[in-house]
């Protein structure tokens, strides 16, 4: 059945292997679906290109422009600037993504950092909303935040929440908001399942990271954007809500972050 509330999928890879072979009919399942936006992030400076280009192809795709965690040794060099006139495209919307994954150890922890600050000062700069990534990094990642919000507030939401909920509390206190991906139905997230209870409405976004962490009853699959019902729908439950109503305000709350997309249609 589909949606009649707007739902967006606030963080995908429409560009990344399993999804762009086929991305004209991923799109069109998940519109079928009753998805009615998508923000396709970008994680290293090669594809912001391509991510625009898609951007402007579909009038319901906005795009990021950032540097993962993961890429940071890469983009050592990366001249701020670069950052900040990507940013000027009117079909980017947010800054990222970005932060700091203590777990893989990719790329060198004192760089990850700096970039992470790059990326912050950029959004306060911009006002575009900066899209975290944090893994593994709690105690890292909320001593920046904290530290750069005293030199002045930016919009920031943490993507993929898979932190404790301890880690999630101190985001809330500062001001971010939480986007909760299928993860948050997989067996082993109890924690997880739980925190989102405690997550304020206004605050709250839905996600799939597709092509990656596809939702129950889809795990195993490549994940794709029509697949943000499902945790939507699971997380909804969670918090004795009704799926439409959720859909609805996650869609509103989009909208209030990511404020250069416009209003929903």
């Amino acid at each position: 059945m589909t949606l009649h509330a707007p739902l967006i999928d606030s963080h995908c890879h429409l560009n990344y292997e399993g999804l762009i072979e086929r991305q004209a009919d991923v799109l069109a399942n998940a519109r079928a679906a009753g998805i009615t936006g998508f923000l396709n992030i970008s994680t290293r400076e090669s594809e912001w290109s391509d991510i625009v280009a898609t951007a402007e192809r579909e009038p319901d795709v906005w795009a990021t422009v950032g540097i993962h965690p993961h890429e940071a040794d890469k983009h050592a060099d990366l001249g701020r600037q670069v950052l900040r006139d990507a940013t000027d495209h009117p079909r980017v919307i947010g800054v990222g993504e970005t932060g700091l994954d203590y777990y893989y150890d990719k790329s060198d922890r004192a760089v990850q950092r700096d970039l992470f600050r790059m990326h912050i000062g950029v959004a306060r700069e911009t006002g575009l909303p900066i899209v975290i990534h944090t893994r593994d990094a709690e105690a890292d990642t909320l001593e920046i935040l904290a530290d750069e919000m005293e030199q002045g507030t930016f919009p920031a939401l943490i993507h993929c929440f898979t932190a404790s909920a301890d880690f999630g509390r101190k985001v809330l206190d500062l001001g971010l908001t939480v986007s909760l991906s299928g993860i948050v139905t997989f067996k082993n997230a109890r924690e997880i399942q739980e925190f989102t209870k405690e997550i304020p409405a206004e605050r709250l976004l839905v996600e799939t990271d597709s092509p990656f962490l596809a939702p129950v009853p889809h795990r195993g699959k490549t994940c794709e954007p029509a697949f943000v019902r499902n945790t939507a729908e699971f997380v909804a439950e969670l918090r004795g809500e009704d799926v439409e109503q959720l859909a609805a305000t996650t869609s509103r709350n989009f909208f209030n972050l990511f404020r250069k997309a416009g209003t929903p249609a």
